[in-house]
């Protein structure tokens, strides 16, 4: 309620609106009336802060470990974020002189929460309202102004809870993946469970064995001349064994069926030559297909993934943009349901578009898949009581958006549009072999075809399809008027040989289809999941293909060995299911975290999992056997094979450290077979040769294949206890004996093998010349000193802080210091790379209208389109990027925005000390 002082207050007509992005306040902006002044809050105002940001008192409270309050009810503590001090500050600035103030962010659990948190740090003095809508256009506005309710604090309590489960499952888990599997790791309650799905389908494909199977196929022709093709379907009676009659292991386990070998199917193919076929029957059916339902979140990442080629990121940033620009309705909802304006707006085009019989005389209505209701919104649809067809919109939208926008309006029309009909003919024909090994096997081929007489709503989309093993590659074709004994006349009819094929890895698409019906996560979370285990480098993208990285693997199984339920998959939707009560108002959120993290009788906390873990084997959890004799380990600096046969000194007969190949980065583990390790083995080049002595030092020189390309170095030898024992004795003034100086750690000289070197060929004396880089050439007139040496893109002059580069990497040892002087006159080419091409095109920008390419920069290749500059992420390489991943990248730097550099403020001078008072001084003024 508004204080005395704010009722006494003067009234200024003032209506502070606060969404939570500036697109999104410039687009309600056009819309609402006078006095309304619409804000951006940029996101959430506040958040958890890191343990170690915590005030000092607080740091040894029962808040310090996870700045929320185990010992009352799991009570955040929450800190406005530095980067939105200033924002808050205008915020309460606007509302100083506000009359009232619209809390107007989404209307799902993060927007009620930031609607929470916006109300927590402003503490207005006004009426406020909260205020929903699922688009933003006129309508939709003036309905809201109408349906004005109170903050949900059921969503307030599940965001929080969900925020704070975040948090103890990683700050729990996380350490363990640092102390036994590499530091910077990772676990997250929703993000392990999915490197779970990546790491077991792969899994599936390293245990699968292929089987090989024969089948026939034929030409053949009616009296009437149109030729059709036919495969054999059965032998004597018995179904012809495919690929889905065959396990993962290989093993034939259909029932009822013929197993054709090579021997087997060529000596039908032959026998089946020169015999008569004919028709043995026809069967028709009626055939009708309905029109998919309206986008929720999940299926329009899976559509745009199939059809457009999008990552599930970029399909979400580009329906942010539409949404917030009053295009399409808001696009994070589990809802396939339309309103009846939308039903109204896609049957009347349909009717305009395609023509009346293509819209059913009853209107189509979809039921949900889900129950929770945490994301109670419509469907993913143009937005409007009467929308906009792609015509409408194609001067106003560019490149991706087009493309998104175009895919949602032809879901939704298709959506409320009549079935498609036709008819499917299968057609058996056979004969009776003759001659050789197959003579007298009767031989049954088939044919199907699907003829669509009336398209219905395949006129306006038809819903795409993932890879699957077993897809027959039989078209939808129409085949000849024929009947039962008609002659037929056979052509061509050959054998042909299958190899099964093992489980397809997932697809953004498949995955997110994955977690749908497994019911891990929520549409809010899909994108950013998946988003997440890539950047942590639990799983690379191989084209299409989701590929999971060796570590992906010991996180998984330490995961699945330590943590099982926390990587089970029903437990995992039993906990959004947990959520989802708590948002209905049927469940406690500190109740719930309670149970989670203490347990509760026969139910073990995560606090007491975690503390009673014991001895976890690193060097077990990160190895994995692929022989009997050859081990893949997880170390420091990648993969690599060890091998379990002790290698024994021909000379000595001791046993040196066992022989190691490094792993490929490329190589997906399922190509990692028996066979491949051995050749890896055998072709790994040797790790480290002893080059010789430094004849200056003694030093032990040796050339070793490092993670980052082959080196050399020095060996010195750490002092023994008899060397610090025989130093000299030094005294101190008194006569007293120093102690013996502690032995000082010296750093190795190293050095990179030029291009044209390698470990096997390189010599004493060149890797002496590597190591005593850089080499001084002398000074210029002024005395500078110049000097020569090599660096990441090549060799080069240094003259204090100007850098030339030079030809060649041997110039280094020829170059002389006349050449340099003469490089030194010359100016500075600084233009240079512009003149060279692109290392890719990717065509136009959808945001900014310029065209996309990539170019080498001085710290490597970057993306520009010659507004916007971001570096190619590291591991990735230039042949791997796509337009998506280029317009991705550019938009996600827009959004961060420059760089903020602040200058360094000059030094204080310090303060003259001041001298200490003379003997006479102190008499003068009574101190003595």
């Amino acid at each position: 309620m508004p204080s005395k002082a704010a009722a006494s207050k003067p009234k200024t007509g003032k209506k502070l609106v606060i969404v939570e992005s500036p697109a999104k306040s410039k687009t309600i902006a056009k819309y609402l009336g006078e006095g309304f002044v619409v804000e951006a809050s940029i996101g959430h105002i506040r958040d958890l802060p890191q343990p170690s940001e915590l005030p000092a008192e607080l740091k040894k409270t029962s808040i310090g470990k996870f700045a929320v309050d185990l010992d009352h009810d799991f009570k955040p503590y929450y800190v406005i974020s530095p980067d939105k001090k200033k924002k808050v500050a205008e915020l309460k600035a606007q509302l100083k002189d506000a009359d009232e103030l619209y809390l107007a962010t989404d209307g799902d659990r993060e927007g009620e929460a930031i609607a929470w948190h916006l109300l927590e740090v402003l503490k207005p003095k006004v009426p406020v309202h909260r205020m929903t809508f699922a688009e933003i256009t006129k309508e939709s506005l003036q309905r809201a102004m109408g349906n004005l309710r109170e903050l949900d604090t059921d969503l307030v309590d599940a965001q929080e809870t969900r925020r704070v489960v975040d948090r103890l499952f990683g700050y729990e888990l996380s350490p363990v993946l640092w102390r036994k599997v590499a530091p910077k790791l990772s676990a997250g309650r929703v993000q392990s469970v999915v490197t779970r799905m990546v790491v077991e389908r792969e899994r599936e494909r390293m245990a699968f064995r292929s089987a090989n199977y024969w089948d026939l196929a034929g030409t053949f022709t009616p009296e009437t001349g149109e030729k059709f093709n036919a495969k054999l379907a059965s032998v004597d009676g018995l179904r012809v064994a495919s690929g889905r009659d065959f396990s993962d292991k290989g093993e034939l386990t259909g029932k009822n069926v013929t197993h054709l070998d090579e021997v087997a199917a060529k000596a039908l193919a032959t026998a089946l030559q020169d015999v008569p076929f004919a028709v043995r029957s026809v069967e028709h059916k009626p055939y009708t297909r309905r029109p998919a339902p309206p986008f929720t979140t999940s299926t329009l990442q899976q559509e745009a993934g199939r059809k457009l080629r999008f990552t599930s990121k970029s399909t979400m940033s580009t329906a942010q943009r539409l949404y917030e620009n009053g295009y399409i309705t808001y696009m994070r909802t589990d809802s396939s349901s339309l309103s009846d304006e939308a039903v109204n707006a896609a049957r009347r085009q349909a009717s305009e578009l395609y023509g009346p019989e293509f819209v059913p005389a009853a209107r189509r209505v979809y039921a949900n898949k889900s129950s929770n209701a945490q994301e109670a919104h419509e469907a993913i649809r143009p937005a409007g009581d009467s929308f906009r067809t792609p015509a409408q919109v194609a001067s106003a939208l560019r490149g991706d958006e087009f493309k998104l926008y175009e895919l949602i309006w032809k879901r939704t029309v298709a959506s409320q549009m009549a079935d498609a009909k036709g008819s499917t003919a299968t057609i058996k024909l056979g004969a009776k072999a003759s001659g050789g090994a197959a003579d007298g096997k009767d031989a049954e081929f088939s044919a199907s075809g699907t003829v669509i007489t009336f398209r219905g709503f395949l006129a306006a989309y038809e819903e795409g399809r993932d890879e699957s093993r077993n897809d027959s590659d039989d078209s939808d074709r129409r085949l000849p008027n024929v009947k039962e004994n008609d002659a037929l006349t056979a052509a061509d009819v050959q054998a042909n040989g299958h190899d099964t094929s093992p489980p397809p890895r997932f697809t953004e698409a498949s995955l997110t289809k994955e977690m749908e019906e497994r019911d891990i996560g929520r549409p809010s979370t899909y994108a950013s999941t998946l988003s997440t285990i890539m950047d942590r480098g639990y799983v690379r993208k191989q084209g299409s293909a989701l590929v999971p990285s060796w570590i992906a693997f010991s996180v998984v199984r330490l995961l699945e060995v330590h943590f099982t339920d926390y990587v089970d998959y029903e437990f995992t939707a039993g906990m959004e299911t947990g959520l989802d009560r708590i948002a209905n108002g049927q469940e406690q959120g500190s109740d719930w975290l309670k149970h989670f993290y203490f347990g509760d009788g026969d139910d073990v906390g995560l606090q007491s999992i975690v503390n009673n873990l014991g001895d976890i084997d690193a060097r077990d959890i990160n190895s994995m056997p692929i022989t009997d004799t050859l081990v893949l380990r997880v170390g420091k600096f990648g993969p690599y094979l060890e091998s379990t046969v002790p290698t024994v000194d021909p000379k000595t007969g001791e046993i040196i450290e066992a022989a190691r190949a490094n792993v490929p980065e490329d190589l997906a583990p399922d190509e990692l077979t028996p066979a491949k390790a051995q050749e890896l083995m055998e072709t790994a080049a040797p790790e480290e040769r002893v080059l010789g002595a430094d004849p200056v030092s003694g030093n032990t020189v040796v050339a070793k294949n490092g993670r980052y390309g082959p080196y050399v170095t020095e060996v010195i030898p750490e002092m023994t206890e008899e060397d610090i024992a025989n130093q000299p004795v030094e005294y101190y003034k008194n006569g007293k004996p120093k102690p013996p100086k502690k032995p000082v750690k010296v750093k190795p000289r190293t050095g990179s093998l030029f291009k044209t070197m390698s470990v096997d060929t390189i010599t004493l004396d060149e890797a002496l010349a590597i190591m005593s880089l850089p080499r001084v050439l002398g000074a210029d007139a002024e005395g500078n000193e110049i000097t020569v040496q090599n660096g990441r893109f090549g060799p080069y002059l240094k003259k204090g802080s100007d850098s030339r580069s030079i030809g060649t990497e041997e110039e280094i040892f020829s170059i002389t210091l006349e050449q340099a002087l003469e490089i030194y006159s010359q100016p500075k080419q600084r233009g240079a790379r512009a003149a060279v091409a692109p290392l890719a095109e990717f065509g136009e920008d959808p945001v900014s209208g310029k065209n996309i390419v990539v170019k080498e920069g001085r710290f490597g290749p970057y993306i520009t389109d010659g507004i916007t500059n971001i570096t190619v992420p590291r591991g990735t390489e230039v042949e791997e990027l796509t337009r998506e991943t280029a317009v991705e990248l550019l938009a996600d730097k827009r959004e961060r925005g420059p760089v903020k550099r602040t200058a360094k403020a000059p030094a204080k001078k310090a303060a003259p000390k001041k001298k200490a008072p003379t003997k006479k001084e102190k008499l003068s003024s009574g101190e003595l």
